[in-house]
Order: structure tokens, then sequence, then C-alpha cells
């Protein structure tokens, strides 16, 4: 309410450009709700993306990026209880239910469908065993309430509460050759993996880590091929007889109705008549400002995409130590925020749980005090492999500095490098007294850098 005499407020004005209207922003799509465009484009996205990777070499290059950062060897266990990972390590040969991996190869094709496809499915079998599933294999068209108040959207069943209950998943995968049946068959969600980057909130299914970059690199694929065809073009040298006279002598060739085909050969030495001229084309070739552009153009794919330019194209002639460093510093700090809040807890955890309880249920004597207490089985770090540096030397010094400051534990230090200090410190011991017991010598190991310490 206005107080008497008082004049009103002017009417609220879109001070933010991104607010406005106008010309500027005819014609521009935007989401209004993030949840309802994903429903609605999942499924295009996604065929599109795996249309994209099967035929252009950046694409696949970008998949194969991401699936090395994140999975490279894979990413392994470091149980607190004694014995356990040791026994894990050994089952994970066994872990593919198709028999075509192990566990760690289970990890990098896990990844590679997500981030094609946008997600990835897998079913744990008898024995923990997990058989990965086509993404489409989960019915996007079941879409529909349920008789306990919840709801299944694309195939994913939630609750009342909105917790997820099951996968309506198809018997058999679409595509096959022979007959496929349409059956869908309601799996407990306690039976499934899904993996899939969650980007707003009640995300119900992925979308394809290519969705910023669909149509910018289908128009860069064009671009290119087009550059090609040009190219190409341009490489088919001719040459052109001038010949006033129209007689066309001294010149042996085919004729093709007023015109004379004629073939060059090496070695081959022509006197011309008088007025005779031989001119040659001279097709143009790639300005400067088409290849700036296009590696403009593939620097912004590279961006949409996550990965750093380099790593997407292989072309180092743009770069230095000093860029190539920082560009991999911020690049890992992004692999490995994803390899735990993502890998490690929608695939990894719900594989090793699942071992557990059927290691447990099969009266392991390891596992007796399992029912009591399972937090203390489940307790684990996920060990993700090692990065290398661009100078590993310089970066082990001031690794070796900081273990002697007290700034990084030796713990820390074996884990970034994807190894598990217990299993590093047995094979040290183990080959000290080998060492001992054969009588090798070997040159002394540099001791440790301890800051404040006087120099020997």
């Amino acid at each position: 309410m206005f107080r008497r005499g008082q004049k009103p407020a002017p009417p609220a004005v879109r001070a933010f450009d991104g607010g406005g209207m106008g010309r500027r922003w005819t014609g521009f799509a935007d989401m209004p709700s993030a949840v309802s465009a994903m429903l609605a484009s999942g499924g295009t996205l996604a065929r599109r993306a795996r249309g994209l990777v099967a035929n252009n070499a950046h694409a696949a290059s970008g998949v194969e990026a991401w699936v090395s950062a994140l999975v490279g060897t894979g990413l392994k266990v470091q149980s607190r209880a004694s014995g356990l990972a040791l026994d894990f390590e050994a089952w994970t040969d066994d872990a593919d239910a198709d028999e075509l991996t192990d566990f760690y190869g289970l990890q990098a094709a896990a990844v590679r469908s997500m981030v094609i496809s946008g997600e990835a499915f897998g079913l744990l079998l008898a024995g923990g065993r997990l058989r990965l599933l086509d993404p489409e294999q989960v019915d996007r068209n079941v879409t529909q309430n349920t008789m306990n108040g919840g709801c299944v959207i694309q195939g994913i069943e939630f609750d009342a509460g909105g917790r997820r209950v099951a996968y309506h998943i198809r018997r058999d995968q679409p595509g096959m050759p022979f007959p496929v049946s349409y059956e869908t068959v309601r799996v407990p969600a306690a039976q499934v993996v899904h993996l899939f980057k969650r980007i707003f909130p009640g995300q119900v299914r992925g979308i394809t880590w290519f969705a910023p970059v669909l149509l910018r690199m289908a128009d860069y694929d064009r671009a290119m091929d087009a550059q090609l065809q040009r190219q190409l073009v341009a490489s088919l040298f001719a040459g052109f007889i001038v010949d006033p006279k129209s007689t066309v002598e001294n010149f042996d060739g085919t004729p093709n109705g007023s015109n004379l085909q004629v073939t060059l050969e090496p070695g081959t030495m022509s006197v011309l008549g008088a007025g005779q001229d031989v001119r040659f084309s001279e097709p143009a070739g790639l300005g400067a400002e088409v290849i700036d552009f296009l590696r403009i153009t593939r620097d912004e794919i590279a961006a949409g995409l996550g990965v750093p330019a380099h790593v997407l194209s292989g072309d180092l002639t743009q770069a230095n130590y000093s860029s190539l460093r920082a560009g991999l510093v911020e690049w890992r700090r992004r692999v490995e925020a994803l390899q735990h809040g993502m890998i490690v807890f929608q695939f990894c955890r719900p594989v090793w749980r699942n071992w557990l309880l059927l290691r447990a249920l099969s009266g392991a004597s390891d596992m007796a005090g399992y029912f009591n207490d399972p937090a203390a089985y489940d307790a684990a770090r996920w060990i993700t492999p090692r990065f290398d540096w661009i100078d590993p030397l310089k970066d082990a010094e001031a690794e070796i500095a900081a273990i002697g400051a007290g700034l990084m534990s030796r713990r820390q230090a074996v884990a970034a490098r994807g190894e598990d200090i217990e299993r590093l410190d047995k094979e040290i011991a183990d080959d000290n007294a080998r060492a001992q017991r054969l009588k090798l010598t070997f040159a002394p190991q540099p001791r440790p850098i301890l800051i404040g310490s006087p120099n020997p």
C-alpha cells in the first residue's frame, strides 16, 4: 500500500541484457524447464552423438580422451578391512558377465557409453558379475503413474517419496538382427547400476556430453569436408595450349571435338610453333584466415566438450610448457571431481558393496561380523590412475620435499600415483629380501629432502 501523497515506484526495468528483448534475441531458444527439455530431446541427442563419434575423428578423440583421463587402467579399491582388497582384485577378472574384459575394462566401457550416450546401465547378476546394457534398453517410452503413488519416467520408476525403486528394461537390445521382443521387465533398483553426469536437480536420465557442441561439430565437419574437396580440386594441375591458328601443331593427343587432349610425361620435350604458348592453372590454396578460423572453431568445440584443445586435436604447435601445465592442472581438477563424485559413487561402490554382500552370504570366514556392522566392511578408498606430468623429475622432487616437510603423507603420495601403499611396501620388502639373498647391490637411493635440515 502507498501512503497518502507518496508517488508509486517506477515500473520494473530489465537491467540485465540477458533478460531483455529485441532483435538480438530473435530466434534464440531458451529452456523454461531443464527436466522437460531432457525428456524431450535426450534420445535424439544420444543418437546424433553416436553417429558423430562413429564418423568424426575429433569426436572419437574427445571420447577416448575422457575415458583415458577418468579411468585409465582402472580405479582400484583400498579397503580398511585386511585382505579384502586383494580378494576383490582376484575377482575382477571374472567381473564381466560377457567375459570380454575385467572390472577395469567395464569401467572404461561404462564411461565411454556415458560420454557418448549420456549414461551407462549395468545389471548385477549372480556372483556379483556385471553386464553392461545398451542405454536404449531402458525403455524411454514407459512413462506412467504407479498404484503406490509413484511414477515411471522414461523407464525409471520412483516411489511416492521420489526414490528410485526399479528400472523397466527391454529383454532384447534394440537393433539386433533376429526378431526382437519388446517385452519390458521390471528390475529392482538394487540390481541396476546407473552411471550419468547430473547437471541439474530432478534429472532422471543422462545427457550426452556432446550436447553443447553437436551442431557446431556437425558444421565443422561439413566445413572440413568442403575445404578438403577444395584442395582436391586445387590439386588438379592443368595446362592450356594457346594456339592462335588452332592448328595444334607439334602436339600429340586425343581429339575431343574441336579440342585436343594432351598429356605430359617426364622428360618430354616439345617445340612450339610461332604464336603458340602453354599456360597452367593456378589453383588457390587455403588462406591463413581459413586455417585460423577452423582452429578457433576446433578450440571452441574442445571447450564445450570439456577437454584441452591439444588433447582433442593432438596439435601442440601453439603450446609451451607453462600453458600445457596450466591447462592440465585445471582439467585434472575436473577429472578428479568426476572420478570421486560420480564414477566411484554411482559405479564402483555399488559393485563393491554387492560383492561384499554376496561374499558374506557365502559364509566367508573373514566376513563373520558383516551383518552386525556392514559399514566397517564397506569403508574403502578408491585409488584413481596416476597422472603423468610434463616434467616428472621436478614433480618428484617437490613431492619428496613435501613429504619431508610433513605437508604430505607417504600414503597420499603413493595413492596419487595410482598405487596401493600396502601392496607397494610388500613389493619393496620382497625386492630387498631377494636382493639381499642373491647378494645384489644397487646404487644408493636419494634420501628425502627435509626442510630446515643441514645440507650433507
